[in-house]
């Protein structure tokens, strides 16, 4: 009996706290932010894609409209994108994972929100999707990364969830795996790209995020795989030297990527420092152009995301052999002109293309060189090949191949750290920790010179 009275008073308690509204009111919350984010990462997609279709129905030659219209809507819509950037929604340029991993490193929530914000979530979204339906050669997955950390940092603040750093790595995380519908990617891409710091305690917010968004991504779309489910499979007796060149290749173009983007994005950043906007419009400008007349020598190829050119790639549908350079240098316009949107497509887009030519020259499957040589750029631009080859798998539903994109996407990190030491988005995070700082000093000047 004595046992009995000892054990109610716990079941009590127990009960009581499972219905304390302090309890439940964080982890509903919580759960409503990953589930958001599955449902405007699906949004975000039909929107993207919609816009790249209605420009190139525009620049099509069926409407009736002069091949050389893109030599006027792209530079405009760079520098309207510049420009709505620049005055609505500072913090919004670029990829928008740079913008995460910073957020990690502050530990000032007024500072955080510079970069992660409800208001950054309708900018980044808007800005990318008018760029996108402008030709510009960007991808939707970057900025929704940014996105899922803005959100569930808004729910950590609506929850009074203490956990700032883990939300903003669960959020990211959610934001890959409902882009690409690929929860094991957006896991993967959370321990070695979000978190090089990762702590095991942030598990559990992490798998719940990504299983939620999922779940919501899910509920609309259905199950899918993002580059349809490709069949062939690398035979390592025939294709073993295509596997080595693939990685090598690929890897040694990604870090010219990176290092190209690095060292303009740094230059352009000092040059725009006397007059940053009217520069900077400039420098829009300038890149847009450039971008319209690549897209106008390609056919139309380079305009957009690549996801077309990557998937007919990866189905076996060999692309033209300079279309990789072509895109290369679109890519890495888009980038450096400062507007908003990602490199995630345009990359895997740039990969198909090396590893379709290369393909070429070993007389080897397109679709197995475009899956090798995905592997081995991605890897060497971000230099991450675990989120390489992982997410390659899940994009293209064929595990048989996993050995040879493990490999390639060594090959391709490998040679990347022999070129560039600096991982992109880690670099490009450290530009958004200074302007944090330096708001910072600005803000405690005044304060020291009243004292």
């Amino acid at each position: 009996m004595a046992g009995q009275s000892r054990k109610h008073p716990m079941l009590r308690r127990s009960r009581a706290m499972w219905a304390s509204r302090r309890v439940w009111q964080p982890r509903l919350v919580f759960w409503a932010g990953a589930i958001s984010i599955g449902l405007i990462s699906v949004l975000f997609a039909v929107l993207a894609d919609k816009a790249q279709a209605l420009f190139h129905v525009v620049i099509g030659n069926d409407g009736g409209w002069p091949f050389y219209l893109p030599l006027a809507i792209t530079p405009f819509g760079f520098v309207l994108c510049a420009w709505l950037a620049h005055a609505f929604f500072p913090g919004s340029q670029g990829s928008g994972i740079p913008q995460a991993i910073a957020a990690r490193h502050l530990r000032d929530d007024d500072d955080r929100s510079h970069i992660l914000s409800l208001r950054l979530v309708v900018g980044k979204i808007a800005l990318t999707i008018v760029g996108l339906f402008c030709g510009a050669s960007i991808g939707r997955e970057g900025p929704t990364v940014q996105v899922g950390a803005s959100l569930m940092l808004q729910a950590a603040r609506w929850g009074g969830m203490a956990q700032a750093r883990g939300l903003i790595l669960a959020g990211s995380a959610a934001g890959i795996a409902a882009a690409f519908n690929t929860p094991l990617a957006g896991i993967v891409f959370a321990i070695e790209e979000m978190g090089r710091t990762y702590e095991a305690r942030t598990n559990g917010l992490v798998l719940t995020a990504v299983i939620l968004a999922g779940l919501a991504s899910l509920g609309v779309l259905g199950n899918y795989t993002y580059f349809g489910v490709s069949k062939e499979t690398i035979s390592f007796a025939v294709d073993w030297p295509l596997v080595i060149a693939c990685g090598v290749i690929g890897g040694g173009f990604g870090a010219l990527f990176s290092l190209l983007a690095l060292k303009a994005t740094r230059r352009i950043r000092r040059w725009n420092a006397l007059q940053p906007l009217w520069r900077a419009l400039l420098v829009a400008a300038i890149c847009g152009l450039a971008v319209a007349v690549i897209g106008i020598a390609s056919g139309g190829l380079t305009f957009g995301t690549g996801y077309a050119q990557a998937r007919s790639a990866v189905e076996g549908m060999p692309l033209p052999w300079f279309f990789f350079a072509e895109k290369f240098a679109a890519g890495l316009l888009s980038m450096i002109s400062g507007i908003p949107g990602g490199i995630f497509a345009p990359s895997l887009a740039v990969g198909a293309g090396i590893g379709s030519s290369l393909g070429l020259m070993f007389g080897s499957s397109a679709g197995v060189a475009a899956l090798l040589g995905m592997a081995g750029y991605f890897a060497g631009v971000v230099q991450a090949p675990m989120t390489a080859f992982v997410i390659i798998l899940e994009m293209t539903g064929n595990h048989d191949n996993v050995i040879g994109l493990m490999l390639a996407s060594m090959l391709g990190y490998g040679t990347a750290r022999l070129i560039s030491h600096e991982p992109l988005y880690h670099a490009l995070s450290r530009v958004f920790i200074a302007e944090a700082i330096r708001r910072r000093r600005a803000e405690a000047a005044p304060e020291s010179g009243l004292g």
